[in-house]
């Protein structure tokens, strides 16, 4: 049992300095070009697209929490909330 959560923490570490080495500004406008494709394209699409983001930060929030400030913890929380219930309110 304790090799599976060690072998989680290294894939935790080597996602986390994986993301470390990306250039901000190039994932600024991804997460921008997805988020305003999710929230202009009709339907089921959108929804995905919005879903798709919404577990990107989930996971970055998850992974980062135990050294995040509780503000930058309520933001997450709070940017996550809406992220799916945009994704929602498309499929319906």
């Amino acid at each position: 049992m304790r090799v599976r959560t060690r072998d989680r923490s290294e894939m935790t570490r080597t996602l986390l300095h994986r993301l470390a080495r990306v250039n901000p500004t190039a994932a600024f406008f991804a997460v921008l070009v997805v988020l305003l494709a999710g929230l202009f394209l009709p339907g089921i699409v959108g929804a995905l697209l919005l879903g798709l983001l919404a577990a990107g930060l989930g996971a970055l929030t998850f992974s980062t929490w135990p050294v995040q400030l509780p503000v930058t913890r309520v933001v997450r929380v709070v940017l996550l909330t809406l992220l799916v219930v945009a994704a929602v309110s498309k499929t319906l």
